[in-house]
């Protein structure tokens, strides 16, 4: 017989019931399990959110966040959190740790689901935060070529970052530098694909190592026609993927980049952070991406202000996230009401906020937040002796010697006085997205501190930068200021939309007009108010701007250019001391506004006094340094690339008075020299050489180190050669001008040193098959008498292809010391892809077929010559 199955009778299992769903409820949330797989973690949190929750987790900002005052009960993806002030830096990195900490702890213990949030920051070249170290500017790490020093300067920077709690930073730029006018070519780390690619995998992995996400950017590729910055990139696929995708590439699937920065620019008409080509099918479908993109900040409402791809700010939200951005980043809180309205009312897939949404937790998951969302304030790491003499050993390595006629350089034990002349020699400038350094030291007390005796440094600050003569009008000139109307039509008709008080007249509006009521290309303008000119000196008044314009001093019209036209600057005359009455008008009806006023006092005599007593210290001085610079930055793209201001007439001066003298240079970018340049015995560029940079200069013109740095851009000869790059295809016929020469002034990886090296025995396999690792083989000499580092450079020139390949492309490279009369044989192994190209259907394949391989010091210095069949 079967026996019966016992029932447990009802009062009992509704009992059990109960103590089960009691259990249930008393056990933390999957997502709190932190032995749970991360994928299942991501589930279930994500199966909670509410729609406002979800939101909140794509929404980063860069402003101080409060949240008594701002409605941030929802949470946030992250904050670029700038101390208790929001205008102003903390000047303690304990007490910003702690103020990270108390944010913090705001999201974790008093939003319903306690979802920590990412604290990131900048960090280029150091973090971007006081009391943290900084290094050389991007562009002279990239110098160096060198990617072991790369690592410990990206590891130091990591550890300094992580110890605040700051775990994400929006850093490198890795966009090619295509064109030098471009005012971010000193964030960048150069023109080339490999170069680029090699420092940014160097850069990037130990930040990741360190439990710190890299934000790889701009995706891509933020420069344009003209060199300006966000310009639309028209290019066609094959060149993005033969050269502006290869630093992307590499960074994730060799480095491990968890975040990538979509850029400003439209390509090929569709805004980069909406591009479902871009964000979906190369990033994600193609290399396999499973982090988080994150827009640049305001860029996904550039869409709507820019692009005009969009009618609103939500509609431009609802084309991003569903092309594959998952983070919109904005400078407010009160800008996620301007986005909101997508997430709510369908316009957005769900599945597409899912996903976003998912691979934000995951990364959140993958740090580490939810069970240490805290960090230990008491071990907070900042610049400290190590970090320092890095800091120092990095700028020596990125100091490039461009010019070097004979022996000017390095400054004998005989000078015992030295003429320090520039501004910049004193200034210790440190570069783009830089923190404020630690200890900063000027190239003056570099220099004072090799020849200390009293009156060994005579130092004249010269010239500034910026023309002398052309200054800012300060605005107490204007009281309590300038009585201000704006119309929302072009001829200054009717009653005015706008009336306020403006407390001079310095306007630039690029993406909208003067107010938010105010047509953006449309609109007119009337400045009235009373100033007093300037005692002493003759002054004239100066106006600027992009349209039309017309000045009223005294009621008398003095300077009228009521027309529409181009750019434009004009001035008036005025009288020492006598109070005028002003009234300026202008208009805009086309696109973007600039007006401006300023002084111009002198009339030329301040900059020539102080060119006069430059030349009589270069006279009465055993040699001369003259430290010039450029002017450059974000939105800072140059159309023209000398020396600004009257720098070069201050070196044509010096240059005169046959006394021997060097130029340093302090700058990110390429510079014309073709005015000077023959005259000067020796031209070293020091670029922004970090908080240590005055001391390594210092040492490499007195020879206690020797110069080795090579360049990552090439240095044209005029504006009119570019864009301009070794790394081209060849062309239909010519390669020059009717009236200059197509060659550069100094090509890429140019660098001179104070020893010499030679080349011999190069050793290259007759033969590989397809898919082979090549072995090069060749042997390095320092014939000279000092000991130098020397940056062996192989390109590679295919012979014959189905498709047009480049000229010549950097294929390897190696930095080593040798010292002086030492020998080295140098190994480069170049992988399969060095010589894969993209074929007709866009194909990567290695083709059979004959390459040339060179080696040599630059990409025109090429010493060692060999073939290598491809079967």
């Amino acid at each position: 017989m079967r026996s019966r199955p016992t029932r447990t009778p009802r009062p009992l299992v509704a009992y059990l019931g109960l103590l089960a769903l009691l259990a249930c409820s008393a056990r933390a949330p999957l997502y709190r399990d932190a032995s749970a797989p991360i994928e299942n973690r991501v589930a279930d949190l994500l199966s909670r959110m509410t729609p406002e929750e979800k939101f909140g987790q794509l929404f980063a900002v860069a402003a101080n966040v409060d949240p008594a005052r701002d409605s941030v009960r929802d949470g946030l993806f992250g904050i670029q959190w700038r101390g208790p002030a929001a205008d102003s830096l903390h000047p303690d990195a304990t007490e910003y740790a702690t103020q990270v900490n108390t944010l913090q702890r705001y999201f974790v213990e008093r939003t319903r689901l306690g979802i920590p949030v990412i604290f990131f920051e900048e960090g280029l070249h150091g973090l971007t935060l006081p009391g943290a170290t900084v290094f050389p500017q991007a562009i002279g790490l990239a110098a160096s070529w060198d990617t072991a020093l790369m690592r410990r300067v990206s590891t130091t920077i990591a550890g300094e970052a992580a110890s605040r709690g700051v775990r994400q930073i929006l850093s490198p730029v890795i966009n090619l530098a295509t064109d030098v006018r471009w005012g971010r070519t000193e964030e960048s780390y150069g023109e080339d694909p490999l170069l680029t690619s090699a420092m940014a995998v160097a850069f990037i992995a130990p930040f990741e190592r360190r439990g710190v996400i890299t934000t790889p950017k701009h995706f891509v590729s933020n420069v344009g026609d003209g060199g300006r910055d966000s310009y639309p990139v028209n290019s066609g696929r094959r060149w993005m993927e033969e050269t502006v995708f290869a630093p992307f590439e590499a960074a994730i699937r060799q480095a491990g980049a968890r975040s990538i920065m979509a850029a400003y620019n439209s390509v090929d008409g569709e805004p980069a952070s909406a591009s479902h080509w871009l964000l979906t099918e190369v990033l994600r479908q193609r290399w396999g991406f499973n982090g988080f993109v994150i827009s640049d900040a305001g860029g996904v409402g550039g869409a709507n202000v820019l692009h005009n791809t969009a009618g609103s700010y939500a509609e431009a939200g609802a084309r991003a996230i569903p092309a594959g951005l998952d983070v919109i980043f904005q400078t407010s809180v009160a800008h996620r009401q301007l986005f909101w309205p997508a997430f709510h009312d369908g316009s957005i897939p769900a599945a597409a906020i899912d996903a976003a949404v998912s691979r934000v937790l995951r990364a959140k998951f993958e740090l580490g937040l939810f069970e240490h969302p805290y960090v230990a304030v008491d071990s907070v790491v900042g610049p400290n002796a190590a970090s320092h003499e890095l800091a120092r050993e990095a700028a020596a390595a990125s100091l490039t010697l461009l010019r070097n006629e004979g022996n000017t350089l390095p400054f004998s034990s005989a000078v015992r006085t030295l003429a320090v002349i520039g501004a910049d020699a004193a200034e210790a400038r440190l570069g783009g997205y830089s923190g404020p350094g630690a200890n900063r030291e000027s190239i003056l007390t570099g220099l004072r501190s090799i020849l200390p005796a009293e009156g060994a440094i005579r130092y004249e600050p010269g010239v500034p930068r910026l023309s002398g003569d052309l200054a800012a009008i300060p605005d107490s000139t204007f009281g309590a200021g300038l009585s201000a109307e704006y119309f929302d039509n072009i001829a200054l008709t009717g009653s005015a939309r706008v009336h306020r008080t403006d407390r001079n007249v310095n306007f630039s509006w690029p993406f909208g007009g003067p107010d938010s009521t105010l047509a953006y290309g449309w609109y007119s303008a009337r400045w009235q108010g009373d100033f007093t000119a300037p005692l002493g000196e003759s002054t004239s008044l100066v106006v600027t701007g992009d349209d039309g314009y017309r000045l009223y001093l005294d009621d008398v019209l003095v300077v009228d250019r009521w027309r529409k036209e181009s750019f434009h600057s004009d001035s008036a005359a005025l009288t020492p001391g006598h109070r005028y009455r002003l009234r300026l008008e202008y208009f805009e009806n086309s696109g973007a506004g600039q007006i401006r006023l300023q002084w111009r006092r002198g009339q030329g005599a301040a900059w020539q006094a102080a060119i006069a007593r430059a030349v009589a210290s270069a006279r009465s001085s055993d040699a001369t340094v003259i430290v010039a610079g450029i002017e450059e930055g974000e939105f800072r793209d140059r159309a023209s690339l000398r020396l600004p201001g009257h720098q070069e007439e201050l070196i044509r001066a010096v240059a005169a008075t046959g006394r021997p003298f060097a130029v340093v240079l302090i700058g990110g970018s390429a510079i014309t020299m073709s005015e000077w340049v023959g005259k000067v015995g020796a031209v070293l560029l020091a670029w922004y050489p970090g908080e240590t940079g005055g001391s390594a200069v210092a040492d490499a013109l007195f020879g206690r180190s020797n110069p080795a740095g090579r360049l990552p851009i090439t240095f044209p000869l005029s504006e009119g050669q570019l864009p301009l790059s070794y790394w081209h295809l060849p062309t239909g016929r010519g390669d020059d001008y009717a009236d200059l020469s197509g060659r550069p002034l100094f090509p890429f990886g140019h660098g001179l040193s104070y020893t010499h090296f030679e080349y011999s025995g190069l050793v290259v396999p007759a033969s590989a098959q397809r898919g082979d690792s090549i072995t090069v083989r060749f042997r390095i000499t320092n014939t000279g008498t000092r000991d130098g580092d020397e940056v062996a450079q192989l390109y590679l020139r295919t012979q014959v292809s189905r498709v047009a390949r480049p000229v010549l492309a950097l294929a390897g490279f190696t930095r080593f010391r040798l010292k002086a009369g030492e020998s080295r044989d140098v190994v480069l192994r170049l992988p399969p892809e060095r010589f894969a190209i993209l074929d007709p259907s866009l194909k990567r394949v290695v083709e059979r077929g004959r390459f040339v391989i060179l080696v040599g010091a630059s990409s025109a210095d090429l010493r060692l010559r060999g073939t290598l069949d491809i079967r």
